[in-house]
């Protein structure tokens, strides 16, 4: 074919289109990478940057100290305290309430009648500020006129003072978490449950299944899984970043016998104005959280069964 020297006309239509798309597509999510930038990776940055400084309000400018804060993580007392507390808490919190929230979703779909009600009485704790709920605990907890120590009393059993003694604060505390996680556990277990088609259970029993445990143990459960996982997931972040009734209930006290990893650092960062010692204490919370996720996900993912 001979050299004309003119070019074959392509079509650019195509390529402009995409073009189009593409910067149709980041101008969507533009807004959504200024918040997460601005929100969330600018305030981590910087609590990185204050974690190896000494600063503190008042005090300018701050010096560059190493790894001094967390040398100080180290020996404080104070922190082993919440650090434990913390520990403890979600021991008692995250299995009481993932098992409670299972066992309600069960009821409720087991049931024929008042589903509506029971699923609202369950979830109320989940829409209650913590914060309007504390005069109503602090009532019911209260050594001498509350309802609970008035039931024992009745029954020949002296309580305790269950918020002032540092032998009863943080079981209290834990309490009052499994109330707050139980019912919002529910209704993700019974969104699970309403996922589970009602065939595979009927299967089950013609299979010899006759139990209720037994197709709860073959069909249920392993059909959950992936509920269950995040349940665990979501459960052990809401019960670690406890903060709320420590600081209307207790603040902490008595002698920290409650004092939380996140009170620690807000009494730090707030109280003492030691902005770089929490923003230590903020790593290690995020690092902690951090290894929970890893490890949570690398055990149970495997036992998981997506359907």
């Amino acid at each position: 074919m001979p050299d004309t020297g003119i070019l074959p006309h392509l079509d650019l239509a195509p390529v402009k289109r995409r073009r189009g798309e593409a910067l149709g597509a980041w101008l969507l999510t533009l807004p959504a990478v200024i918040s997460f930038v601005i929100l969330l990776l600018l305030p981590t940055l910087a609590a990185i940057v204050m974690a190896f400084s000494d600063f503190e309000l008042g005090v300018w400018p701050p010096a560059w100290i190493g790894l001094e804060n967390f040398t100080e993580l180290l020996g404080d007392r104070g922190f082993r305290q919440s650090f434990a507390n913390t520990v403890i808490y979600v021991g008692l919190v995250a299995p009481a309430s993932v098992g409670l929230g299972l066992a309600f979703a069960l009821l409720i779909e087991a049931g024929t009648r008042g589903r509506a009600f029971f699923r609202a009485v369950f979830f109320l704790p989940v829409v209650s500020l913590t914060v309007a709920m504390a005069s109503a605990w602090q009532y019911l907890l209260h050594p001498t006129i509350g309802p609970l120590n008035t039931l024992l009393r009745s029954l020949g059993v002296a309580g305790p003072a269950w918020l002032s003694s540092s032998d009863t604060v943080l079981i209290s505390l834990a309490a009052i978490g499994v109330w707050e996680n139980a019912g919002f556990n529910m209704v993700l277990f019974m969104a699970g449950l309403t996922a589970i088609p009602r065939e595979l259970r009927e299967a089950a029993a013609v299979d010899g299944a006759r139990s209720a445990w037994s197709r709860f143990r073959l069909v249920t459960w392993p059909l959950l899984g992936p509920t269950t996982l995040f349940v665990v997931t979501i459960t052990l972040i809401r019960s670690i970043r406890v903060f709320d009734t420590v600081a209307v209930l207790t603040r902490g006290g008595p002698n920290r016998a409650s004092e939380t990893l996140l009170y620690t650092m807000y009494t730090e960062g707030f109280t003492f104005l030691r902005l770089g010692y929490s923003a230590a204490i903020t790593l290690v919370f995020l690092a902690i959280v951090l290894v929970l996720m890893l490890l949570q996900t690398r055990v149970l993912d495997k036992r998981v069964h997506y359907g």
